[in-house]
């Protein structure tokens, strides 16, 4: 066994060894969402922020681990990057999901790799679009990564694992995660608008001066913006490459 695939392999381990200890550790809220009359993943990731804003400084560490395993789980990570900008900012709460995903994703490439390839392969294989990243992988591998990352066309979960089946390296599967940015600090942003857990994916309203609601819809619109162009010009690059 080659001495890389040995310390993947570990690191892989190491991973689901954390999720188990977590199943066997899970908060009450999470045992009483699991075992109930039907798993609900939103109100399980709802009740899960809810239980982070109570565990005060190691909140962030919580955050981390727990999108890490939604991430893997195919589980709406999106609840818990609105729900970021709400506990920690937009700065922050951005540094926090993205930790989080860039983790959850590497996780889920390295399961994909060596785990569940052949589930994964099936998955895909009749995809076009699945396809043809794995066979433009080949000849630019961090490109792609970048440009699937930037655009909105391809589910993120599924794409962690359907890269682990592709050709492209570790290595730049990791430093492809930047283009995630631009969409995460969006996200984030949209989350701390709602001002509250409560609020976020309801029309609830809150009583803000007027200057601090137009800084922060000039913000929201500008951040959005600047995300649809950079989708647009992933679009155009993906497109060029045949995806």
């Amino acid at each position: 066994m080659k001495p890389a695939a040995s310390l993947r392999q570990i690191i892989l381990l190491t991973l689901l060894v954390s999720i188990g200890l977590f199943g066997f550790t899970m908060p009450v809220w999470a045992q009483d969402s699991a075992i109930g009359s039907g798993f609900n993943p939103q109100l399980w990731l709802k009740n899960a922020l809810e239980w982070i804003a109570s565990l005060g400084a190691v909140g962030a560490i919580a955050f981390i681990g727990i999108y890490i395993i939604a991430t893997i789980a195919f589980l709406p990570a999106f609840i818990l990057t609105l729900g970021a900008g709400v506990l920690f900012g937009v700065w922050l709460g951005s540094v926090y999901v993205f930790v989080g995903a860039t983790l959850g994703s590497i996780a889920a490439f390295l399961v994909g790799r060596y785990l569940v390839r052949d589930w994964v392969a099936q998955k895909i294989a009749n995809n076009d679009k699945f396809s043809a990243i794995d066979r433009a992988v080949s000849r630019e591998g961090l490109k792609i990564v970048i440009l699937t990352r930037l655009s909105p066309i391809f589910p993120f979960n599924l794409l962690n694992y359907a890269f682990g089946v592709t050709g492209v390296s570790l290595r730049d599967y990791i430093i492809g995660s930047v283009g995630m940015i631009p969409g995460t600090v969006m996200f984030v942003y949209i989350g701390s608008l709602a001002g509250s857990l409560a609020a976020i994916g309801t029309d609830t309203q809150q009583t803000n001066p007027t200057l601090q609601w137009t800084i922060r819809i000039v913000g929201l619109i500008a951040t959005i913006a600047v995300t649809i162009y950079v989708s647009k010009i992933a679009k155009q690059a993906l497109v060029q490459e045949g995806l």
